[in-house]
């Protein structure tokens, strides 16, 4: 006796194909809502604590004040940088489908006004670097 072997994919489909879960009566499609990115939530986080250090550091009247000014600029250039960087992947993604004109416009004046904020921080945090570098 010889054995007969069935070649079967093993990568396919277990479900049967020629099911359609539209045309069952009882089928209702379950609605995706639009949620908030972990993206987004990072980069709210990010800009509020870090203007909140600032606001820290513009009440602290000591020697240390301008060094720390100048590394929150840093981290404010930083952050502002990279909202503007996932502004411009957000637009980009956006730009390959249909019916969202509005938020994609929105976004792009967001991702702009990020990367004019992430230009004037980089260049405050230059200048408190070099007065805090100064010779006595």
């Amino acid at each position: 006796m010889t054995e007969r072997r069935v070649r079967r994919d093993p990568y396919a489909d277990p479900s049967p194909r020629d099911v359609f879960l539209e045309d069952d009566p009882g089928y209702e499609p379950v609605e995706r809502r639009r949620g908030i990115s972990p993206g987004v939530i990072f980069f709210v986080v990010a800009v509020i604590g870090s203007i909140a250090y600032m606001a820290y550091v513009l009440t602290v009247r000591e020697a240390t004040q301008i060094p720390l000014l100048a590394s929150g600029a840093v981290v404010l250039a930083i952050v502002f940088g990279a909202l503007a960087v996932f502004c411009l992947r957000s637009i980009w993604r956006a730009g390959l489908e249909r019916g969202n004109g509005g938020t994609t416009i929105l976004t792009a004046l967001v991702g702009g006004g990020a990367a004019m904020a992430a230009s004037g921080f980089a260049a405050a945090a230059i200048i408190l670097f070099q007065l805090a570098i100064r010779p006595a």
